[in-house]
């Protein structure tokens, strides 16, 4: 009886908001609503991202389309596993072994985010060896090399967390639904420190290093282009501004990244260290240091696909495309009118 009632009493509903808080209702229905708004933006987001590249085969033939496919399953994935801690806060959640679905939905969430940041990674690699190498980038990334980084970035990913299983630590994941996620399952400073010396660590070098380098490229670029601009103004001073004008646009799209980048993964990492090292421990600070990282499950398929000229004009296409259909399937209903040719035309405006 009491190993029953001692169940029941830790599978009861239990989030990190309502922490030290005798009302928990309302501060729960809060952290549901802010996770199921996270959820539908991350699903939604990259949805459109894998339906544009699956129906825009033009898009495969940029090697950065490889990472941002794999970046965007694997944030999709990300957001279908955040519908488990939102249906566990709506309902109580009996029959589980707290112990067993904490590991497994941690370690799955920590590999899916590892995923998302590695190809984050990659995709900056790539852009820094098109710059720095133009003449070669052909023969050094190719399809076949490509298959190989991301099949290593998953098994890579998979290995690293493994160790979460055989009782080292807690993976990272602080979205717990669970007393025991909170209370029982703690992290290490050990294994924290090997997460990020692994991985956190050297994605954030990588992005810092290589766009950091191609931002000064891009400087050098516009200062070359403006001293012969300078030199022979009369002859080519039109070509060098619409040269100039893209280096220094792409150069803000960098910044942004990077920026988006830091902004949202750099509380993560510092509070993940604080608490493993037993610093500094705050179950709301820790409910919004993890949702503020798996946000960028949203802003990787905003910024690295809105931001591709390339992708645009297929999602324009394929917009099109959608929006013909629907008006000839609309058209198709209706008898035939004088007005019918103009509503057919207003998604070709």
């Amino acid at each position: 009886m009491n190993s029953s009632s001692d169940a029941n009493h830790s599978s009861q509903l239990f989030c990190l908001l309502g922490v030290g808080y005798s009302q928990t209702l309302n501060i729960c229905v809060l952290e549901v609503v802010i996770i199921i708004f996270l959820t539908v933006l991350i699903i939604s987001g990259n949805l459109v991202v894998i339906f544009v590249f699956h129906c825009a085969p033009l898009l495969n033939h940029h090697t950065t389309s490889y990472f941002i496919q794999t970046m965007a399953y694997a944030d999709l994935f990300v957001g279908v596993s955040c519908l488990f801690p939102s249906l566990s806060l709506l309902h109580y959640s009996t029959g589980l072994d707290e112990s067993v679905t904490c590991k497994i939905f941690g370690y799955i969430v920590s590999v899916l985010k590892s995923v998302s940041m590695a190809s984050l990674a990659c995709i900056s690699v790539d852009r820094y060896i098109a710059i720095t190498r133009p003449l070669s980038y052909n023969t050094l990334v190719t399809p076949c090399r490509l298959r190989v980084c991301i099949a290593l970035i998953w098994i890579y990913s998979c290995v690293v967390f493994l160790p979460s299983f055989f009782n080292w630590g807690k993976p990272g994941y602080h979205g717990d639904v669970f007393k025991w996620c909170a209370k029982s399952w703690i992290t290490n400073t050990y294994f924290t420190s090997f997460i990020v010396a692994m991985l956190y660590a050297p994605a954030a070098f990588t992005v810092c290093f290589t766009y950091y380098n191609i931002f000064r490229i891009c400087q050098q670029h516009n200062k070359e282009i403006n001293d012969r601009r300078v030199r022979f103004s009369s002859q080519e001073g039109e070509s060098g501004d619409s040269q100039a004008c893209p280096d220094k646009r792409y150069a803000m799209v960098l910044f942004r990244i990077t920026s988006v980048f830091y902004i949202l993964w750099l509380p993560y990492i510092i509070y993940f260290l604080l608490e493993s090292s037993h610093i500094y421990d705050n179950p709301m600070a820790s409910f919004l240091t993890t949702w503020l990282a798996i946000s960028n499950s949203f802003c990787n398929c905003v910024i690295y696909s809105l931001s591709n000229s390339v992708f645009r004009k297929g999602l324009k296409r394929l917009s099109g495309a959608v929006c013909a259909s629907c008006a000839r399937h609309m058209e198709s209903k209706k008898p035939p009118a004088p007005s019918s040719t103009r509503s057919t035309n207003v998604c070709n405006v």
